[in-house]
């Protein structure tokens, strides 16, 4: 999803890129990486490839996530060292902090404690990532930085009821629900906990206009909206949004995931971040895309 977003992004600004599809070029082939990168000699890898789901795929997906993830970044990450690629930008998760915290997460509370289960082993093959990243920005001839992203939404995001984020999800329910003139819809948990969602667009918007300034930045920060709601109040949100006036059934037997996950982006702000997309405007643009890539 964010990759699609940064794709347009980069060709917005004229910039050449490079974006071999799947078929062409598997990420987790370390050999292949490097000859491509080779090859094209980039200026710069904005490297969001990942294997990434919601609460469902993070517990089926089991250790998948920690091994393909950690291929993917070993592949990208050392071949773009060993072709001393300057600018390199690594999209980070909010998944990497410890779990349950309930005040604002910052750079400093990452590894101080349990990683949330159910997506603990894609939260090690990020951290894993992202301390390579960080070791290799002490190269003073390399300007290598850490995004950290909240919960992020968009178009492209996945709408398979399997893959799909929370947000997404409840775009999806509320919009077959409004369709089948369901009178209810079913909600995972007991919709206490609390989520950040940032619009994809807008991160990949500032990662691109960050590019020629990444020397200014710290190794790792934070990027996100600022403002994080509770699972029912997402439900809420989007059922106002796209005109619902149904139920909401609660099924506690299900996982909550995480108490809270907002994110301190202090810094990211102090560097120019103002994300410019209310929530529901992005649910809006978000469900106009999934309904028109069904058409």
């Amino acid at each position: 999803m964010l990759g699609q977003h940064v794709l347009k992004n980069l060709e917005l600004n004229e910039h050449e890129v490079f974006s071999p599809p799947r078929n062409d070029l598997d990420l987790t082939d370390s050999s292949a990486t490097l000859r491509y990168l080779e090859e094209i000699k980039p200026d710069a890898i904005i490297h969001c490839a990942a294997v990434v789901g919601g609460i469902q795929a993070n517990i089926h997906g089991g250790g998948s996530f920690l091994t393909e993830n950690l291929k993917i970044d070993h592949s990208i990450i050392f071949s773009a060292k060993k072709c001393n690629v300057r600018n390199f930008i690594y999209l980070g998760s909010s998944c990497m902090y410890p779990a349950n915290r309930m005040d604002p997460l910052k750079i400093e509370d990452i590894l101080s404690g349990a990683l949330e289960p159910t997506n603990a082993s894609y939260a090690l093959a990020k951290i894993t990532g992202a301390k390579a990243v960080e070791a290799f920005d002490s190269d003073p001839g390399l300007n290598w930085k850490v995004f950290i992203a909240s919960n992020l939404y968009g178009p492209h995001d996945h709408f398979d009821p399997e893959r799909s984020h929370l947000l997404a999800a409840i775009i999806m329910k509320v919009s077959n629900a409004i369709e089948t003139n369901a009178s209810e819809i079913h909600m995972w948990g007991d919709g206490e906990v609390k989520r950040e969602f940032t619009y994809a667009s807008d991160i990949a918007s500032w990662m691109v206009q960050s590019l020629p300034n990444l020397a200014k930045f710290p190794s790792l920060l934070n990027v996100g909206c600022g403002v994080d709601h509770t699972v029912k109040e997402f439900y809420e949100i989007v059922m106002d949004a796209l005109g619902f006036k149904g139920k909401i059934v609660a099924d506690p037997t299900k996982p909550n995931g995480n108490l809270r996950k907002l994110m301190d982006s202090s810094v990211a702000r102090s560097l120019g971040w103002d994300p410019e997309t209310s929530l529901e405007q992005g649910i809006l643009k978000t469900h106009k895309w999934w309904v028109e890539s069904k058409a």
